[in-house]
């Protein structure tokens, strides 16, 4: 199998189809695209996604908090804890460990969740060290928001940038590489660029402000994400690519390493439905979160238009950070 996300139509056959136990306590199950499950209790639901940090080797302490902090912020909940389990080869340093850590506590006490507990092991099963974090959050049932909830006619709105988690991996995997293709500002403001991965603020902002879908950009980047909003929903989508805000920095890494930008893991954007795009696009702004509509919900057909010419858009496959 290619290395990646697993397709659709396999994740369909191979994992949901072999779930069979289905209690009425869960209210929220998997889905494509859905990044979240949700668990009834009385007037609230407990809001749970894990993910794993596979295509990044430098500050994956942090990325694991936030990548799982960030699916939870997609139903619009603020997350309270986290489990985290760390799998390292025998090659690993008490020093490896001690910084994965550190940066971990440190991301973690940004976001105010508490490392709750987890698991921490060296084995000759791996052969770099993989981070796995579970994130939880609590919210009001009837706050509750779904990638499955766009509706038809809703605007399409992405916040920050395509391609920023990828962005930063590539800057700071390939530091010294990039030191020849790249000015110094160049490199450093692509790798900072780490630090505007959480997307729990505007989680939290478009909750209170009421939108009827989220889904956070992850691998498959802007379009992978926008394509399993609709299928989530049952709904067709139509992007516009020149609408879909890009970093120059972003840009020169994409063309260097002959990778498309806008299917290039995104951590840190969110892809938004609602009624009132430009309002929301308004009220980040006013957060001081960059946001834009790039596009809008429609029956059935997925199209992306660029420089004026539709074709369809094709649902996500393997990460453009697993080409580099």
């Amino acid at each position: 199998m290619k290395e990646g996300k697993i397709p659709s139509e396999l994740l369909r056959e191979l994992v949901f189809d072999n779930i069979t136990v289905k209690h009425e306590d869960v209210i929220l199950r998997p889905e494509i695209g859905e990044d979240c499950t949700a668990i009834e209790f009385g007037d609230y639901a407990c809001v749970l996604s894990t993910d794993p940090i596979t295509g990044a080797e430098k500050g994956i302490g942090a990325l694991a908090v936030h990548i799982s902090c960030n699916d939870v912020a997609s139903s619009g909940v603020k997350p309270l804890a986290l489990l985290m389990t760390i799998m390292a080869p025998t090659s690993t340093t008490e020093e490896d460990i001690r910084t994965i850590m550190k940066d971990a506590g440190e991301a973690a006490a940004l976001l105010n969740v508490e490392i709750a507990g987890g698991h921490t092991e060296i084995t000759s099963a791996v052969n770099k060290i993989i981070v796995s974090t579970t994130a939880i959050g609590k919210i009001l049932k009837h706050k509750l928001v779904k990638t499955a909830g766009a509706k038809l006619g809703d605007a399409v709105i992405m916040t920050k940038y395509a391609g920023l988690e990828g962005t930063a991996i590539l800057a700071k995997d390939r530091e010294q590489e990039l030191k020849n293709m790249l000015t110094n500002e160049q490199l450093e403001k692509a790798m900072n660029l780490s630090s505007q991965i959480s997307v729990v603020k505007e989680g939290v902002l478009a909750g209170e402000f009421g939108v009827n879908s989220m889904h956070d950009v992850t691998e498959g980047g802007i379009l992978g994400a926008a394509w399993e909003v609709a299928e989530s929903s049952n709904t067709g989508v139509e992007i516009y690519l020149d609408s879909i805000p890009v970093l120059e920095e972003t840009k020169r890494i994409c063309e260097i390493y002959q990778l498309n930008p806008y299917r290039l893991i995104s951590s840190g954007s969110m892809i938004i439905t609602c009624s009132n795009g430009a309002e929301l696009v308004e009220h980040f702004r006013a957060a001081n979160i960059p946001a834009a509509v790039i596009g809008k919900i429609i029956e059935k057909d997925r199209i992306l238009i660029e420089n004026n010419i539709k074709k369809e858009l094709d649902p996500p496959g393997p990460d453009e950070l697993f080409k580099a």
